[in-house]
């Protein structure tokens, strides 16, 4: 396995940060087994409001045919999350290696199917049973989602919408951080990831 040249890692940990590196080559993993890593990494840096990471992926050279399997399948993840709001921007740093801009949280929550498409106007909109999960969850957090809730629908200019669809939106929105995070997420965590994205949406907005 041809190892990647001490300066070029220099100048990559000066320049991203060695929490901010991701390297899939090493584990000579499959490509499944390196998307499912990259995946993971790449949603939780994004919670952490990383900015700008680097995945390292390998150019191919030893694999068999000389097929750069792991690169090709996680050029096609980054394109995949680029869809889903979770990255902004790619670009190529090395022959083996991205450097990837990350989406703010906003963009994550905004990505999927829009609130105001899949729910207004329909019948019995709003009228939702309390998930399980937010029961369980202190008041300080519960706060927290309640608030991210209300920007996210206003920026949707959903026009004072019902306890129902605020505790609705509410969910998904914990969904979609404990997603983020595979589920290995405290509530002191939580607390600190919704706190990030509000600062997301006062920033876009001011």
């Amino acid at each position: 396995m041809r190892r990647r040249p001490a300066v070029q890692q220099a100048f990559d940990e000066a320049r991203f940060g060695a929490t901010r590196i991701l390297n899939v080559r090493d584990a000579l993993p499959t490509g499944a087994e390196a998307v499912r890593r990259a995946d993971g990494w790449l949603r939780a840096k994004q919670v952490e409001r990383a900015e700008e990471v680097l995945v390292i992926t390998g150019r191919g050279a030893g694999s068999v045919g000389q097929v750069a399997v792991v690169r090709e399948e996680v050029r096609k993840l980054l394109h995949r999350l680029r869809q889903q709001g979770v990255v902004s921007e790619i670009r190529e740093h090395t022959p083996g290696s991205f450097a990837v801009t990350l989406a703010p949280l906003r963009a994550m929550f905004e990505a999927p199917r829009r609130v105001r498409d899949s729910h207004q106007g329909r019948p019995g909109a709003g009228r939702y049973a309390t998930p399980p999960v937010l029961p369980g969850l202190e008041p300080d957090t519960l706060a927290l989602l309640r608030r991210l809730a209300m920007l996210s629908l206003d920026s949707l200019g959903m026009p004072a919408p019902d306890d129902g669809f605020i505790t609705a939106e509410m969910a998904r929105k914990f969904s979609l951080l404990a997603r983020a995070t595979g589920g290995q997420l405290s509530e002191e965590a939580l607390r600190a990831a919704l706190r990030r994205a509000l600062l997301d949406y006062e920033e876009g907005d001011g």
